[in-house]
């Protein structure tokens, strides 16, 4: 019997996603999810490899999964990360346009879509430092764009960017960048 053998394949994929979701600090519940394997085991997989490899610890949050829209909307900054966040996830196939705008084209449960989640995710933390968007705050996004009932996607009237639209919000055609500009234009230069 050898590892590398087919019927071992998919375990050792599971594996190494679990691995995946763990440095990126990723809840139990969110890791069985994607993964399928159980609490007990993933408990063992983060003392095994991680705990004891890893010079920077990393942390095992506690509780509920962020579900609140409203942390995409807090500051211009933040709204900026997630549309570039929901830019990623169109890039790579995890949403796509629909009938109502987006539409989930990602399968939980499935180790490939949970592969392309982390890779979307690890492409924005390449982006920016520190990162302001947790990996949960990004699956719970990816969850929110699929379900089109507070968040979707929208082009911003003036640059033609990619924006985060709070669907519950007043109709706002701009994006925060361009907002501000038109604010900062309105108010005339500094006496």
């Amino acid at each position: 019997m050898r590892v590398s053998d087919d019927r071992y394949t998919r375990d050792r994929q599971k594996f190494d996603l679990a691995l995946r979701l763990i440095h990126h600090e990723a809840r139990t519940f969110t890791i069985r999810q994607w993964t399928g394997l159980s609490d007990d085991r993933i408990r063992k997989l983060y003392r095994s490899y991680v705990l004891s490899n890893d010079a920077r610890e990393i942390t095992r949050h506690r509780g509920k999964s962020p579900r609140q829209a409203a942390f995409f909307f807090r500051n211009p900054e933040l709204n900026f990360h997630a549309a570039q966040l929901a830019s990623l996830f169109l890039m790579y196939g995890l949403v796509g346009p629909g009938e109502r705008g987006v539409e989930p084209r990602y399968r939980v449960g499935s180790l490939e879509s949970g592969a392309l989640l982390c890779r979307a995710y690890e492409a924005y933390s390449e982006m920016h430092k520190p990162v302001n968007i947790s990996f949960e705050h990004a699956w719970f996004l990816l969850l929110a764009l699929a379900r089109h009932d507070e968040v979707g996607i929208a082009r911003c009237a003036i640059c033609g960017g990619v924006r985060v639209r709070d669907l519950l919000a007043k109709r706002k055609l701009t994006c925060g960048n361009c907002d501000g500009a038109i604010d900062s234009a309105a108010k005339g230069p500094p006496c």
